[in-house]
């Protein structure tokens, strides 16, 4: 797959999940708009990318600032002159504890992770894929959000909230050219413990390949018709 002359964004692009899609989408040509809060972390990782400057753009921002988010994507449409897909991978979770025992900070911080950084990209971003006539939209989710454990519940409420964004999302999208679709993954197996270490438990996890073949496919022009999706990415649990 040639993505040459696409222009794509990838938040959290230093974490587990990040760094892999990144590189499989720099070995295909993107030029890449990285953006992550720790300048450090963005500063060696684009090093050890060896890309040209006129290929990529590293940015240090706080996604839960509106104003702070639209400029990174400003400066993003001045370097590259557009920006064709979306990749929202900051994620986060907490939890172990009863909905009557969990304090509010814990909410707080998941709804900050997966529903404000959600919305603040989306409102930042995807305007400039609209005005394209062509664009991808891709956020992880988890099967969580809508059949919740026990003492999971400020997890599985941010994914819920985050799942509701980007499905109405899909809807307002509708002919622009543009879609916007969810992959669910229960647990991202950064360490690839289940190629390792296979057990019982492990098996249902999704190793951040895996979830990169998927992106692909939703990249892709074939994936034209693909929008509001969920896509499971974990089996049976």
């Amino acid at each position: 797959m040639n993505l040459k002359e696409r222009v794509v964004v990838i938040t959290g692009a230093t974490g587990g999940l990040g760094s892999v899609i990144t590189r499989s989408l720099a070995e295909r040509g993107a030029r890449l708009a990285l953006l992550d809060i720790d300048p450090n972390k963005l500063a060696s990782f684009k090093e050890s990318l060896g890309l040209p400057e006129p290929r990529i753009l590293t940015q240090s921002v706080d996604l839960l600032d509106p104003s702070g988010t639209k400029t990174a994507a400003e400066k993003t449409v001045t370097k590259f002159g557009k920006i064709d897909i979306l990749l929202h991978l900051v994620g986060g979770w907490t939890g172990g504890k009863t909905l009557l025992e969990a304090p509010t900070e814990d909410l707080i911080f998941m709804l900050n992770q997966h529903v404000w950084t959600s919305f603040n990209v989306s409102q930042a971003f995807v305007p400039y894929l609209i005005q394209n006539g062509w664009g991808r939209v891709v956020m992880i989710t988890s099967p969580y959000a809508s059949r919740p454990n026990a003492k999971g519940g400020p997890y599985a409420i941010g994914k819920t909230g985050q799942e509701a964004l980007m499905l109405t999302l899909s809807q307002e999208l509708k002919g622009t050219g543009v879609t916007a679709n969810l992959l669910q993954a229960k647990t991202i197996d950064i360490q690839r413990v289940k190629g390792s270490a296979p057990s019982p438990e492990n098996a249902s996890w999704t190793t951040p390949e895996e979830l990169g073949s998927a992106i692909l496919y939703l990249l892709s022009d074939e994936a034209g018709t693909v929008n509001g999706v969920k896509i499971p990415m974990y089996g049976s649990y």
